[in-house]
């Protein structure tokens, strides 16, 4: 055992104690009902045909997991209804010289990952049914964007969960070795602009880096749900890059790095804080970051990357604080962040806060759970 690895077991060991009282075996069939609780909550009271944008994105990519568990068509058609909506494309303008990757909710804004995170589900639903019209928008927008000598797609953390797990998708479709270099391409500027090498951490983006920005308290200001998608987004890429492609290491090294952490931050009750090194800085639950720390966590554990003596206690805390606390009794998920790029003093985050990519963050979570606790 390494000297790191035996002082995070000595941190996740002192906070044992925070089941004294609120201790119960996980189960998976308690996981699975909780699952479907909370997602045919949300389908009750959403309506599939909303928009391609990240928010509403997110939860589908949570969706398909579900559906990939249960086998639920209720849920498959839930998605299918979402993308036919929106025709199967992102940002829809015909125009590749306009073009734009900066932040931008209109249709000229193709480039930027916000708007490319859709491309995930469609393809998820293109391998169930390969109807090419599936697929075609995703490749378009994609091959266009690999053809350029721009590298610096990815500019904020959250575009790493957007974007990096099409391009291993796409890749897996065509075989097309570009898909795989220019994710380790662009990725490589993302990880030069925000991965912060003593804390092991990603800053949202540019703008957040110490010392030009800090915490309330003069700390490292790194926001949960912003390494929530780092650390989820490089699961889902490692569950699918070939396990001999020449960079894949350097993914592996950054997800171990990542996951242990943020494991050193979660607090005794479970949770994250949304400023992770300051809890006081904005302090109190929040769900989001929570259920994408431990779905990568989780993915960690059952590929073999994270060791489960070590690293389940983690997720016990969090399933535990998500059951017991964030979940509503009528199914609503709580004490989610609303839309954001940053941990915010003052800001309410209580029971009665809820979100679509918070929703898709506890489905990933707990199909992830399920699994590990099915084998």
């Amino acid at each position: 055992m390494t000297i790191q690895k035996f002082f995070l077991c000595l941190f996740l060991l002192c906070n044992v104690g925070y089941f004294q009282g609120t201790a119960q075996p996980l189960d998976k069939k308690d996981v699975l009902i909780t699952l479907k609780k909370v997602n045919d909550h949300w389908q009750a009271h959403q309506k599939p045909e909303m928009w391609a944008f990240w928010d509403i994105a997110a939860y589908h990519t949570g969706n398909m997991e579900a559906y990939k568990l249960t086998k639920d068509k209720r849920y498959l058609n839930y998605s299918l209804k979402w993308a036919e909506h929106n025709v199967w494309q992102g940002a829809r303008s015909t125009d590749p010289a306009t073009w734009k990757y900066s932040y931008g909710e209109k249709d000229d804004y193709v480039l930027f990952g916000d708007w490319q995170i859709c491309f995930q589900t469609y393809i998820d639903l293109y391998k169930l049914e390969p109807d090419p019209k599936r697929i075609q928008r995703a490749k378009e927008v994609m091959e266009y964007q690999m053809n350029t000598s721009n590298t610096d797609y990815w500019w904020w953390a959250d575009g790493l969960y957007m974007v990096m797990p099409v391009m291993t998708k796409l890749y897996q479709l065509t075989d097309d070795i570009r898909y795989l270099d220019k994710l380790h391409t662009y990725f490589l500027f993302a990880d030069s602009l925000m991965f912060d090498k003593e804390a092991n951490l990603y800053y949202r983006d540019g703008k957040y880096i110490y010392p030009k920005h800090k915490s309330s308290n003069g700390l490292k200001d790194f926001w949960a749900r912003g390494d929530g998608w780092v650390l989820a987004g490089l699961a889902k890429v490692l569950a699918d890059l070939p396990p001999d492609y020449v960079h894949r290491r350097f993914f592996e090294e950054r997800f171990v790095q990542l996951a242990q952490a943020v494991a050193k931050c979660q607090q005794p009750e479970g949770y994250w804080t949304r400023s992770l090194l300051d809890p006081n800085h904005a302090p109190g639950p929040e769900t989001s970051g929570t259920a994408f720390f431990t779905y990568g966590i989780l993915w960690g554990i059952n590929q073999g990357y994270l060791a489960k003596e070590v690293y389940f206690p983690v997720v016990e805390r969090a399933w535990h604080y998500m059951r017991y606390e964030a979940l509503q009794p009528d199914g609503a998920l709580g004490y989610v962040q609303p839309i954001g790029e940053k941990a915010i003093p003052g800001q309410i985050v209580d029971k009665k806060s809820t979100a679509s990519f918070g929703v898709g963050a506890f489905l990933l979570f707990s199909a992830e759970l399920y699994r590990f606790l099915d084998k």
